[in-house]
């Protein structure tokens, strides 16, 4: 025979276990938003330094001799790394992810639909 019903102990053991994914989603999600803000503090931070050493390599040289490659070898060597944080926090899709794949699956889709009307 089949009962229809849950017992207090079901119930509180369901409870718990939504309670604890929800709170599994919450942590992840909590260190994903660091992830993304740390990110962005060091691009900020790549930003203000090397505005400020490019123009003080101008001031002082009369911007007469700042296109010199070794002018900008900091901000290209410190722009690599910035490149690996990106992939390193948003994933090796960053440019073609599951979004752009489902994006342009649609567009030939369509494409094709129309081919044939």
């Amino acid at each position: 025979m089949e009962r229809n019903y849950k017992t207090s102990s079901e119930i509180d053991s369901e409870t718990n276990r939504d309670r604890y994914l929800k709170e599994e989603a919450y942590l992840r999600a909590q260190k994903r938003v660091k992830k993304v803000k740390g990110f962005y503090m060091h691009l900020l931070v790549y930003l203000l330094v090397n505005i400020f050493l490019i123009g003080s390599i101008g001031f002082f040289s009369g911007f007469s001799n700042i296109l010199i490659f070794g002018n900008f070898l900091t901000p290209f060597l410190w722009g690599i790394g910035i490149v690996f944080h990106a992939i390193g926090v948003f994933g090796p899709n960053l440019v073609f992810g599951k979004e752009w794949e489902d994006r342009k699956i649609k567009e030939y889709m369509d494409k094709e639909n129309k081919r044939w009307e």
